[in-house]
Parts: C-alpha cells; structure tokens; sequence
C-alpha cells in the first residue's frame, strides 16, 4: 500500500476544496465579464440590443457552471459518506486544519 487513509483523505480535501473554489472563481470572473460587457455598452453608447447573442451564452454558461457546482456538492456529500464508512467519522476537516500530513521533525517523507 503507497498510501495511508489519513494521507489520502488529506488530498481528496485539498482537490475538493480547491476545485469548489475553481468553480466559484469561475462564476465571479463570468459575472464581471457580463457586468463588464453591459457596462461598454452602455458606456459607448451601443445599440440595447449589441451583443445580446454573446450575453445570453454567457448566461447559459454560467447555468452550466452552476449545475457543475451542484454536482460537486453531491460529490462532496459521497465523499462524506465514504469517509464515515472508512474512517468512522463524517465531519469536514475544519479550514484551518493542516491539510497536509503531520511528520515529527527529523523525519523525511519520500
């Protein structure tokens, strides 16, 4: 065995936290995009209806994103799951939890 429980348990963690973060990156940078993009409209002086074809996909894929979050939130909830099963507790570690294993000083990890 290459891994230990705790070990991977800590990695799921740290992919999972930053993918739910990658995801919520992602809908803040389309909501500028789309604030931007009324924003120059209206700024130079544009026709209401330049660029609606752009907004309106931009739009469907910010649904899109939002559906993935979803389905990352029930990912997160199997994990839970799996974690009770294997490690006999179903709490989140906190975010402040170390995220990376504890080695005692002197010991080299490979």
């Amino acid at each position: 065995m290459s891994m230990t429980k705790p070990v991977a348990q800590m990695r799921i963690t740290n992919d999972l936290r930053e993918a739910e973060a990658a995801i919520d990156n992602a809908l803040l940078q389309q909501a500028k995009l789309l604030s931007t993009m009324v924003l120059a409209r209206r700024e130079t002086g544009s026709s209401p209806t330049m660029g609606h074809e752009a907004m309106l996909r931009l739009v469907k894929s910010q649904q899109t994103i939002l559906t993935a979050s979803g389905e990352l939130a029930r990912v997160h909830g199997s994990l839970l799951k799996i974690q009770s099963d294997v490690l006999g507790y179903e709490d989140c570690p906190s975010e402040g939890a170390p995220t990376q294993p504890f080695i005692p000083a002197g010991i080299i990890a490979a």
